[in-house]
């Protein structure tokens, strides 16, 4: 939709690029080849008009030519057939202009649906797709929807009591308009989008009225019409057969896993993953635009595309110490898309621009955050080597799995700084504290090992030791034993004389 500019310092994109490119100041969509809900449909209802114009030019051309024609074969016939009485229309003689403006009235009446060849050839409707024995959706989510639908419909109908005689009308058409919805299976997804979209449109247009120019008031009413109608809706309209919109997911999801090796400096990202808010934020993030695919409501999809973007701004603003500008935005919003690999990305895309009410894309914050989306999915898809300042050698190996960034920058080989950048992922910067944690340990249990084996060996020959250095000194000094007599302790006391027997001490020879 818009043109993008790369730059060594990172990915650039013109605000003026995300607007409408007729220049009415509205968001515009890459659906829309860069143009409004509004010029869309402008130009839509334009061209329609020329192809009708076209159908009955045509239509007029074939008659004059089937007239002349059938005047050349019949010959002298066709005057006196002039001149007589016109016979009854079912007479068997006007069989070939009976067909003829069969064919011409189905010309008229067909709906013409010729628009996506002047915008989107590739937008043709194609054959419907055979449903894959084996693949019917499981009780539980069918239970579920079921449950999510009547709560809406509960819902909708509290909601419509307060606007009292104008609710019950409201309810009125949205219900004649949901049973007429549903026998148009066969529609393609252009042809289903007009009719919703004619839908808000002109239901806006008679609650403008009612609400005497209160946009807010017809907003709220709108919003709650949008979720009652699509939640109905959901599973007919999203990702419908007739389309090839499965098949763009799928191309989409591939391209994002041969992406896994992009880094968040080749993307020059301001967020530092190693602050823990900053980590934090990232996180929510792509839990947002993960959870994005769960939601049945267009408003809801576009409410976590909003919620994602938010966290970034938070991410980016804590990294910075400074509010994030939209140059830092973008590059930040397509590392997380790289990273959640969100699923069915490009239905949800679709869904969103087909049957969202038109004002929430041209204008307000989730109109600008799912322009950016787009533009970050559409420079996914177009993501060469020029845009990750690589060389197209580099770009082709690390694309082929031949070679990873990471790879190269822990040999020293990194070709876009000096020195290796450290991991921004917290994750990953936490397993290489461990893993050298590790080695350290390793290396200081050698050690201790080798000391433990040296203390061993030295218990082992202590005591060889103190034997010989005492057998050394017995035998320098050897120890001589005198003997003799021993006698009474209290052999010197002259008072024992006095002593009466038997108290008077005894002397024993040794």
């Amino acid at each position: 939709m818009s043109q993008r500019t790369e730059r060594r310092g990172g990915i650039h994109v013109d605000q003026s690029d995300l607007l409408c490119k007729k220049g009415c100041g509205y968001y515009g969509n890459a659906a829309w080849l860069g143009l409004c809900s509004k010029c869309w449909r402008e130009e839509y209802h334009r061209v329609r008009q020329k192809q009708i114009q076209d159908d009955w030019a045509l239509a007029e051309k074939l008659q004059r030519e089937e007239e002349a024609a059938y005047a050349s074969s019949h010959g002298p016939q066709t005057q006196s057939q002039s001149t007589a009485p016109q016979p009854h229309p079912g007479h068997a003689s006007l069989g070939p202009f009976s067909k003829f403006e069969e064919k011409k009235t189905n010309e008229k009446t067909r709906k013409v649906t010729t628009v996506k060849k002047f915008f989107s050839p590739s937008s043709r409707s194609a054959p419907k797709k055979e449903t894959p024995e084996g693949k019917t959706p499981s009780p539980s989510i069918n239970r579920r929807a079921s449950l999510d639908t009547d709560q809406v419909t509960k819902d909708f109908a509290d909601f419509l009591k307060n606007l009292q005689k104008p609710g019950r009308e409201i309810q009125k058409q949205c219900r004649a308009f949901i049973v007429n919805m549903s026998g148009k299976k066969d529609l393609g997804a252009d042809e289903l989008s007009e009719c919703v979209q004619d839908f808000y449109q002109n239901l806006a247009d008679r609650l403008m009225g009612h609400f005497k120019g209160s946009s807010e008031s017809v907003e709220q009413v709108m919003d709650q019409v949008e979720k009652y109608i699509m939640t109905r809706l959901y599973k007919s309209v999203f990702c419908p057969e007739t389309t090839d919109d499965e098949k763009k997911d799928l191309a989409t999801q591939t391209r994002i896993r041969a992406l896994h090796w992009v880094t968040i400096e080749m993307l020059c990202v301001s967020m530092d993953e190693e602050i823990p808010e900053v980590s934090e934020n990232v996180v929510k993030a792509i839990t947002d635009v993960i959870e994005m695919d769960s939601k049945r409501v267009p408003r809801d999809k576009l409410g976590c595309i909003t919620r994602c973007s938010k966290h970034i701004f938070g991410a980016i603003k804590i990294t910075k110490n400074e509010p994030a500008s939209a140059d830092d935005f973008l590059p930040a919003l397509i590392y997380i898309v790289l990273k959640a690999n969100p699923p069915r990305l490009q239905s949800n895309i679709q869904y969103i621009t087909r049957f969202c009410n038109p004002s929430r894309l041209m204008t307000g914050e989730d109109g600008y955050y799912f322009t950016n989306l787009c533009c970050a999915t559409a420079f996914i898809e177009k993501l060469d080597a020029q845009s990750l300042n690589l060389s197209p050698e580099e770009f082709e190996r690390y694309m082929s799995g031949q070679a990873s960034p990471r790879c190269n920058a822990s040999e020293g080989d990194w070709s876009r700084s000096e020195a290796p950048p450290t991991p921004t992922n917290p994750v990953l910067a936490q397993l290489n504290h461990n893993l050298e944690a590790l080695s350290g340990l390793s290396s200081r249990q050698s050690a201790l090992m080798e000391a433990a084996r040296s203390l061993q060996a030295d218990l082992l020959s202590w005591p060889e030791s103190v034997q010989r250095e005492v057998d050394g000194v017995v035998e320098k000094y050897p120890l001589e034993v005198h003997s003799r007599t021993v006698s009474a302790i209290d052999d010197n006391n002259v008072d024992n004389d006095n002593l009466p027997p038997p108290l008077t001490p005894q002397v024993f020879a040794g």
